[in-house]
């Protein structure tokens, strides 16, 4: 576990973070851990990893509270439809990729190459989209096929 130093709590501005909710705290940190390379900086109630310059923050769904009256909080329900995802840019695609694979991460395709980028996408635990993407043509103009 880390400093609160780590905590995202910005001294003046924002910062953004990520929210999921997932069925097994346990499981979804360890896999932002250990995939990504992230930091714990707390274990629960809410586990958040630090990864990279953004932290990810995750705790188990729930009902209505008196700040978000009328929304519940769910895992995905399907992993065939989605309406956001996170987008991870990476510095070494093929580095990334092996290295995640090693650690049991489960791509949907191989890293394909798309003229702007290098891109694929995998799961996480709970089937939430993640893309990851490493920039080549397109830090020479070049817009993807």
């Amino acid at each position: 576990m880390t400093a609160h130093g780590d905590l995202p709590a910005p001294q003046r501005g924002l910062l953004v973070t990520h929210f999921l909710t997932v069925r097994d705290v346990e499981r979804s940190r360890r896999f932002y851990a250990d995939v990504f390379g992230g930091e714990v900086v707390m274990e629960e109630n809410p586990a958040i990893v630090k990864v990279a310059n953004s932290w990810i923050i995750m705790n188990p769904g729930g009902g209505p509270t008196s700040d978000k009256p009328g929304v519940t909080l769910e895992v995905p329900q399907s992993t065939e439809r989605v309406s956001s995802f996170l987008n991870v840019r990476v510095a070494d695609m093929a580095a990334f990729h092996a290295d995640a694979v090693a650690k049991g991460a489960h791509f949907l395709t191989e890293p394909l190459d798309r003229g702007s980028e290098l891109r694929c996408y995998l799961r996480d635990p709970d089937g939430y989209l993640i893309e990851v993407g490493q920039s080549t043509g397109l830090l020479r103009g070049l817009h993807a096929d």
